[in-house]
């Protein structure tokens, strides 16, 4: 992405924020005027989900909405490199569904689906319940490749976290943080793309980095990377320089280079073509593919991920099924939190207009991301995409200007701050 000038970048970070992408449509009559009330049923309750299911019941009151989530609570990974880093606790990050069912009157059932049949258009619960829908919109995240890697498995992730699923894995990373004896070596190893959340990895890098130096001054950190060099992480590299010299070492693993074996017993991880490597402490973060139901139920291609119609987010493998968020194939949106919540306003707008014998529009699709490097100096990107010929292109957007003075970067991490707070109060219908 190009860079901005900082008034430029400022307006897109506005164009992007979390107000609902969809605002300005007016919906037909209500989807109960074509017969009995229309049951809608999102599986997951990230942002993608959580967002779907909120404003399917903003856009029309008339929808019966069933949020399938398993966890009574969720957990974001936006803002969780900040626990690592001692700078929130983990109960700031923790969001319940209150709000949903409350404010909204979404049906919230705490279960796992474990099969779906696209065809009689119902769902199995693992409790044995089965529900019968009109819409499905299927949120499930991201599941992890574990047998790309020899020795990863999610046992192993006990020893060797991920923490890219935040919850018990980040108090488990940030207790072995803890735990690490100044002069300590980190190891961070970050998978091929695509995966969640890439510039995270970075940030990751940044905030430990951030905690280190104030707690374990003479430890390193090793970011084994294999999306290999950026523009982005130039910028990072940069702040980096300024913030914590010879701290952070970067390891090319793209080119082949990327982690193939992990050893438990003796902290080591192995890469094609980077030999192998130990610390103390080792964050491996495996590669991803689509959240095991969208799998199992058919809606991932061979690339295990789901091919979407981006104007709707309908799967293209099967009927009257909507998937959103990290599990959909959007490219050139990032697989990031700000993207599922989008995605989510999106596609409730579509069901709705849909059902009503509309038909959708033209939408923008708005995201931006913050990246912390420490509490006073943060990173943004803000992109802004059209649909073109049935495919998204990117329209505006950009990185936040690579010079910017340690003011605009203060600036920035309020920012960041003020966009985390408004965009969990919109997905779990705080607001």
């Amino acid at each position: 992405m190009n860079q901005l000038d900082r008034r430029t970048f400022i307006k897109l970070l506005g164009a992007a924020g979390v107000a609902s992408t969809t605002s300005g449509l007016v919906f037909p009559s209500s989807s109960a005027a074509a017969g009995a009330k229309a049951r809608v049923v999102v599986v997951g309750g990230g942002f993608g989900g959580a967002t779907c299911a909120n404003y399917l019941r903003q856009y029309d009151s008339s929808l019966n909405v069933t949020l399938i989530e398993p966890n009574i609570q969720f957990v974001t990974c936006p803002f969780s490199n900040t626990v690592l880093a001692g700078m929130k606790s983990i109960n700031f990050i923790t969001h319940n569904y209150d709000g949903l069912r409350k404010n909204r009157g979404v049906n919230i059932i705490h279960d796992t689906v474990i099969s779906i049949d696209a065809t009689a258009k119902k769902i199995k619960l693992k409790s044995g319940k089965i529900l019968a829908y009109d819409r499905l919109v299927v949120s499930p995240g991201i599941s992890f490749n574990w047998h790309e890697i020899e020795g990863a498995s999610a046992e192993n992730s006990k020893i060797m976290p991920h923490a890219w699923k935040a919850g018990a894995q980040t108090t488990l990373l940030q207790k072995q943080l803890e735990a690490m004896k100044d002069g300590g070596k980190v190891i961070i190893a970050s998978p091929r793309k695509p995966f969640r959340a890439p510039p995270a990895p970075y940030e990751r890098a940044s905030l430990i980095a951030y905690y280190l130096k104030k707690t374990k001054p003479s430890s390193k950190i090793l970011l084994i990377d294999s999306s290999g060099d950026s523009e982005e992480l130039a910028m990072f590299r940069t702040g980096w320089e300024k913030l914590y010299k010879g701290m952070i070492e970067w390891v090319d693993g793209s080119e082949q280079g990327e982690i193939v074996s992990a050893d438990t017993k003796a902290l080591s991880l192995t890469g094609r073509t980077i030999g192998t490597l130990k610390g103390d402490v080792v964050n491996l973060i495996p590669p991803q593919h689509a959240g095991e139901i969208a799998r199992v139920a058919g809606l991932a291609d061979e690339s295990g991920w789901c091919p979407v119609n981006p104007q709707n987010f309908a799967s293209t493998l099967q009927k009257d099924i909507h998937v959103i968020g990290d599990a959909c194939i959007a490219s050139p949106m990032q697989k990031t939190g700000h993207s599922a919540n989008t995605q989510g306003k999106i596609c409730a707008a579509a069901i709705v207009t849909e059902l009503s014998g509309g038909t959708m529009p033209d939408v923008t699709y708005n995201t931006s991301i913050y990246s912390l490097l420490n509490p006073k100096y943060a990173l943004s990107s803000a992109g802004v995409y059209r649909l073109k010929n049935g495919k998204l292109k990117q329209i505006a957007g950009g990185l936040s200007a690579k010079k910017a003075s340690r003011k605009t970067r203060l600036k920035e991490a309020r920012f960041a701050s003020g966009w985390y707070k408004g965009i969990t109060m919109d997905t779990f219908g705080k607001i």
